[in-house]
């Protein structure tokens, strides 16, 4: 009986000395019931979905290719996070979802997404696809006329959703967010 309160006691303390998990850094997703997925065409024409991707990270973004600001400024952020990652960087998708489908082609999409980092992928898809995927994620996006060239422009979210690789929801990423913070929380998710 002695030995078997030595044990529990020997294994309650070993328990309570190990190290408690790094918490994330970004907002933590885990458990969330939202984000569950999509099927869309990838810049290249070939049928995509999330499931394409288990066994790596994924970063999901919405933008449009004619954004003046956030969209850019976000993908060249998670270029700099693909670099922090070094060879780390090889389990790692990041996936532009375009909000705008009447202007972003295909073409136009492999033309602007692999630009910011070769490995990155632009998706598209119908007016009513890009609807439900909104939707599914719980993304703003309203087009807005304006005088100009371009006519109008999208209003819209500016997270990102990071899963892990086994194809779980688990981060929202703010347009705030460092490069370092990024790539710490892939780096726990790659860990587990």
């Amino acid at each position: 009986m002695r030995r078997r309160r030595f044990l529990a006691l020997s294994f309650a303390l070993l328990a309570a000395c190990s190290p408690a998990p790094e918490a994330f850094r970004n907002t933590d997703l885990t458990g969330a019931t939202f984000g569950r997925g999509f099927t869309l065409t990838d810049h290249d024409g070939r049928q995509r979905s999330l499931a394409d991707f288990k066994g790596q990270a994924v970063v999901v973004f919405f933008g449009y290719t004619a954004c003046p600001d956030v969209c850019p400024t976000t993908l060249a952020r998670l270029a700099g996070v693909m670099a922090a990652l070094g060879k780390e960087a090889a389990r790692v998708q990041v996936l532009f979802v375009s909000l705008d489908p009447e202007r972003d082609s295909g073409e136009r999409l492999k033309g602007f997404v692999p630009w910011f980092h070769p490995s990155f992928i632009g998706l598209r898809g119908d007016a009513g696809q890009i609807k439900a995927v909104t939707d599914e994620f719980r993304v703003f996006g309203a087009r807005r006329p304006v005088d100009g060239e371009l006519g109008y422009v999208i209003d819209h979210s500016t997270g990102a959703y990071i899963y892990d690789p086994a194809g779980r929801l688990r981060l929202y990423v703010k347009d705030s967010a460092s490069v370092d913070d990024i790539a710490a929380d892939i780096r726990q998710l790659l860990a587990h």
